[in-house]
């Protein structure tokens, strides 16, 4: 029967388990306009970014 050689680390141990409790990117919402925007990205609908305008969007 396989034993293990050491000890896995409290480190190892909580990064395979850390995979199951990942829930994806939460939503947030635009400073700008209130609509929602994946964090750190210039939001689709507005095209402002930290309160500054960054992309010229049609509407």
């Amino acid at each position: 029967m396989a034993v293990p050689k050491r000890k896995t680390s409290r480190m190892k141990r909580r990064q395979r388990k850390a995979a199951n409790r990942y829930e994806g990117v939460q939503a947030t919402f635009c400073t700008n306009c209130s609509a929602p925007a994946t964090p750190h990205r210039v939001c689709p609908s507005c095209g402002c970014y930290n309160g500054k305008q960054i992309l010229n969007v049609e509407a």
